[in-house]
């Protein structure tokens, strides 16, 4: 159980992006080179952050950049964008408990009280942290 790593090549991405997408055509092959990961692998996060409003790709010759400030763009947003469920994947609980047991069939009832304060207080947690941060934290180390 964990954020995917896709998350994390977002933001990278995202860094790259907003870094040299103004003066250079960031192209999934370029930051496939910057980030380590496959060019399809790049493509399908491209794709979820350009659904969500974060990216805007040039039809034809190519070429992500940003779509909104990086105030708006939020590690929730990231996340989300690219694992819509993933706050329950994160924090699930095992799909076939024995409605036999007496803690089996309760168990369902008696973790979501405990987990939703959790996926809640992560949600939040995620969504306080905005790119705008990261880019700031980025540059403060180069």
């Amino acid at each position: 159980m964990h954020i995917s790593t896709k998350c994390s090549i977002a933001i990278h991405c995202l860094i790259f992006i907003n870094e040299y997408g103004e003066t250079q055509k960031v192209t999934s092959n370029l930051l496939s080179l910057s980030t380590g990961s496959n060019p399809v692998t790049i493509r399908n996060i491209i794709s979820g952050l350009k659904k969500e409003g974060i990216l805007s790709v040039k039809l034809g010759t190519g070429g992500a950049t940003l779509s909104c400030p990086l105030e708006d763009i939020t590690l929730y947003r990231i996340c989300n964008a690219l694992e819509p469920d993933f706050l329950n994947k994160l924090i699930g609980i095992h799909a076939a408990p024995s409605p036999l047991c007496p803690i089996g069939k309760n168990i369902h009832s008696v973790l979501d009280a405990s987990y939703d304060g959790i996926r809640d207080a992560l949600q939040v947690s995620l969504q306080s942290v905005s790119m705008k941060e990261i880019v700031d934290n980025y540059h403060k180390l180069t």
